[in-house]
């Protein structure tokens, strides 16, 4: 067995419009911690992605963020403000809903398609 003694892992996210996921993610509370025309490396609680300007739609609607957040209910208010604002197009949120692996998840679609489950544990 290879052991690759990994010491972080980072996906690939897509944008279709790189300037909006870019606000959209700073608009959650990402970082932006690097960023140049075609690619930015966004960081939340320790942990980051890299958010591309590249867009394969099936791709993109098949692409999902996992996001371990305190507390579903404030995410999801907070996410149904930031679609009321008007700033974001194609940005969609659901109520939260009890999951049978144990969280409390709220579901938001990003600019491109991306689904995030911002998922509150409450099994523990």
């Amino acid at each position: 067995m290879i052991e690759l003694k990994a010491r972080d892992v980072r996906a690939f996210l897509p944008a279709k419009d790189f300037a909006a996921s870019t606000d959209f993610y700073i608009s959650l509370g990402w970082k932006l911690k690097w960023s140049d025309e075609n690619l930015g490396l966004f960081e939340i609680a320790n942990q980051r992605f890299y958010l591309q300007r590249y867009y394969v739609k099936e791709w993109a609607e098949n692409s999902m963020l996992h996001v371990t957040v305190e507390d579903a209910e404030s995410c999801f208010r907070q996410v149904s403000e930031l679609i009321d604002s008007g700033r974001f197009s194609g940005v969609r949120v659901s109520k939260p809903k009890q999951e049978p692996y144990g969280a409390l998840v709220t579901y938001a679609w990003d600019p491109a398609g991306v689904l995030l489950h911002l998922a509150q544990w409450t099994d523990a």
